[in-house]
């Protein structure tokens, strides 16, 4: 999932980027109001974690502005300021949750893990799919109980597909929620993670759709795709004791 950080304080930034990206998140931070508006006026983000305390616009403005423009964005605000009425005016701004400084990092990534689960529709935070299962807290797959070995980039394709199941999800979407800015991924780098991503998980009979031209799609599962997938793998192995 792709978060905005608008933060002015460049440790904490640096350090709360580093968190965020290790638990597969990719993150563009920006260091004042204005810059922080312009992005959201122009990018899509899952979330946002706003401190309050920001120069050129401060964040309960830019959280206004996002608010006006009819966005549903889940917000998380940070601030130094630890007073009920900074409290009460950020939530009734629009901001979804609130943390003082200094905070621990752990509760920081819960409370995103929370916020973008919420912002996904609430709910469990293990998606099923057939035989397949993906652990949005864990940030872990497995196929009729056995572990895929996926790399991050993986887990955000999967991640995002399983969101949209049924659904067209473009090239330039993917890029959008999987990368960050200043970032070169071509068109042909998210054809190779989906084929990496489709070569682990069709066994189980998940199947992942190329509409040439318009994007990808994950299919709704049946017992069907399982079959099918069963089939396939058999003639595999058959061809291949053949060929020996």
């Amino acid at each position: 999932m792709r978060i905005l950080l608008a933060e002015d304080d460049s440790v904490l930034a640096d350090g709360l980027t580093r968190s965020l990206r290790q638990s597969g998140y990719a993150i563009d931070c920006v260091k004042n109001g204005q810059d922080a508006d312009t992005a959201l006026s122009t990018q899509e983000f899952d979330l946002l974690i706003l401190d309050l305390g920001l120069p050129r616009l401060s964040g309960l403005d830019v959280l206004r502005r996002l608010r006006a423009r009819g966005s549903l964005l889940p917000v998380l605000i940070l601030t130094a300021a630890d007073s009920i009425e900074q409290r009460v005016g950020g939530l009734d701004a629009g901001a979804d949750d609130y943390m003082p400084k200094p905070f621990a990092l752990s509760e920081l990534e819960a409370r995103v893990r929370a916020l973008t689960r919420r912002g996904q529709g609430g709910g469990s935070t293990v998606i099923r799919h057939g035989p397949l299962v993906y652990d949005q807290v864990g940030r872990s797959a497995t196929i009729n109980d056995q572990m895929l070995d996926l790399s991050a980039r993986e887990l955000g394709l999967l991640e995002i597909l399983l969101a949209r199941t049924g659904r067209l999800v473009s090239k330039e979407q993917l890029v959008d929620h999987l990368c960050e800015w200043g970032e070169e991924v071509s068109n042909n780098a998210i054809e190779v993670y989906v084929h990496r991503l489709r070569k682990k998980i069709e066994t189980g009979g998940i199947r992942i759709a190329t509409v040439r031209g318009l994007g990808y799609c994950l299919e709704r599962f049946s017992e069907n795709n399982r079959d099918s997938a069963r089939d396939s793998a058999r003639k595999s192995a058959e061809a291949a004791n053949g060929q020996k």
